[in-house]
Formats: structure tokens, C-alpha cells, sequence
């Protein structure tokens, strides 16, 4: 199977299958070979199983007793990835959309938090333990949950262990000192949102840089897997207005009539909607 139609293949398959806990790091790779044409699959989900492999290694050497806590669990994934794998965040060259794409990510070593937190949470489950990323703000932190503790874990910085005065710091630093840590921040997130903030990385930086034609095909393959997330159906509509393919723009936003939760969002875009109708005519 061709990459590509392979990539098509895994994506739709995440359609439909709810809130369970996906293949994340499997899906960031499809997600990856869309600006990778030609480029297998089969180097990348073996770095994957080693990945596994070297943290099962690395808990079997621990000192008795290390790797039965949440503390020990934490410091071996941490020795793993960024240890003997050198996977840091890229803070050189952060908004290179390298960083938002797993196969390049790889490659380098390098990332942005999300796309390294999707490598974290996949070695670590490998282990049969619990990790997701958080809900919070402007940073993206991952939660492990193993031997019967819990641990906040900062895939940006070598996978630093997190204490409230910690994450006090890093909350204050993106919001100001009158910030307060709110029980939001510790929800968890679930996959199929990690692998669309991973893509509205690079959807951010395309639109930043007017290259609309590549926005769209970012949006055309996060609605693959998410295809009922309401707001990449406004957003591929005015996209496609801006380059006046009214058609395309009018069947998103009906779309995305049909899906908004809002009457308010509803009455706008209905009212957007016959005023695109009448350029047509």
C-alpha cells in the first residue's frame, strides 16, 4: 500500500472510534507522511518499537524497587527519551513547522511540546501504563500514571518531573502572576484533540504565511479523523472564500450549519451563507 493511500487508511479509521485511547504516535505518523510524499513508514514504527523496548530494558536495570514507584517510573521514561534517545524541545528554531511533523521530529530529535508529548505517551504506554496530555494552558504537559501514583511531566525539558510550584511558575510565565492553577488545567485531553493541536501547529504557521493552498489540505486531512470538529468547517469555508472557490466555501459552511452547537454561530453563517449564494448568481 502506498503511503499516502495507507495514511488516508489510518486517519479515516480514527473517525469513528470515540474517546478511547488511540494509536497516537501511529497517527502522528500518517498525519507526518502527507509533506513527506514516497516516504515509508516502516524506519519510523520500528523507532517506535524501540522505543518500548529500551524503556522495558531500562526498568528491568533500575535499582530494586525504583521501578515500582510513580518517581522511578517517571525518571526512566525520562532516561529513555531524552537520555538515550536525546529527544529535546527545539527552542533554537520553535516555530519551524519541522517540529510538528513526527517524522521529522524523529529524524532531529527535536519538537515542539505536542509532538514529543505524542512520542512520551507512546513509550509509556507500552508499558501498559496511563499517560495523557493536559489541559493546560499554552504549554503542552502529559500526566503518567503508573505503580499507583501520578506524575506532571514536561516532554519540552527532558521530561522534567512537575511539582505545583512548578507548574505555578510555568502558569505565571504564559498568563501573568495574577494567574491561579484552576482544576481545568488538570483534565485530561483526549487523543484525537492532541493530534489536532499538533496539526493546527502547522495550520497556525500557513495561514501566517498566506500559503492558503497548504492550509487547506492541512484542514482536509484533520477532518480524516475528526470529521465532526466544528470549527475546521468555518475555517476551510472562509479559507475557500478568500480564494474564491464559492462552491467549495458554501458546502463547508453548510456543513458547518449543520454541526454548530450555537444558534447564534448558526444565524451568522446563515445569513454568510445567502450572501454567498448571491455571489453565484
Amino acid at each position: 500500500m502506498e503511503s499516502g493511500t495507507e495514511a488516508n487508511a489510518i486517519l479515516a479509521g480514527l473517525a469513528t472510534s470515540g474517546a478511547a485511547p488511540l494509536d497516537i504516535a501511529g497517527a502522528g505518523l500518517a498525519l507526518a507522511s502527507f509533506d513527506r510524499p514516497g516516504v515509508g513508514f516502516s524506519w519510523y514504527r520500528r523507532h517506535l518499537s524501540e522505543l518500548g523496548e529500551a524503556l522495558t530494558e531500562t526498568l528491568a536495570g533500575a535499582a530494586p524497587g525504583q521501578d515500582r514507584d510513580i518517581a522511578g517510573c517517571a525518571l526512566a521514561l525520562a532516561q529513555v527519551m531524552a537520555g538515550s534517545f536525546g529527544y529535546q524541545g527545539d527552542e533554537l528554531t520553535y516555530d519551524d513547522m519541522q517540529n510538528a511533523n513526527l517524522m521529522r521530529v524523529i529524524e532531529r530529535r527535536r519538537g515542539l511540546p505536542v509532538a514529543l508529548g505524542i512520542l512520551y505517551i507512546h513509550a509509556a504506554r507500552s508499558q501498559g501504563w496511563q499517560a495523557e496530555g493536559l489541559n493546560f494552558p499554552g504549554h503542552f504537559l502529559i500526566r503518567l500514571q503508573a505503580a499507583g501514583g501520578r506524575a506532571i511531566l514536561n516532554p519540552f525539558h527532558g521530561g522534567r518531573a512537575l511539582e505545583a510550584v512548578d507548574l505555578r511558575q510555568l502558569l505565571t510565565a504564559i498568563a501573568g502572576q495574577d494567574a491561579s492553577l484552576l482544576p481545568d488545567y488538570y483534565e485530561p485531553v483526549p487523543d484525537r484533540d492532541i493530534l489536532l493541536r499538533l496539526q493546527n501547529n502547522i495550520l497556525l504557521r500557513a495561514m501566517r504565511q498566506g500559503e492558503f493552498e497548504r492550509a487547506l489540505s492541512v484542514i482536509a486531512r484533520m477532518l480524516l479523523f475528526a470529521p465532526d470538529h466544528v470549527p475546521l468547517w468555518r475555517e476551510s469555508a472562509l479559507i475557500n472564500a478568500r480564494l474564491e472557490r464559492m462552491g467549495a466555501a458554501i458546502e463547508a459552511l453548510e456543513r458547518f450549519v449543520e454541526l454548530a452547537p450555537s444558534s447564534t454561530e448558526r444565524h451568522e453563517a446563515a445569513a454568510l451563507l445567502q450572501a454567498w449564494r448571491g455571489r453565484l448568481n
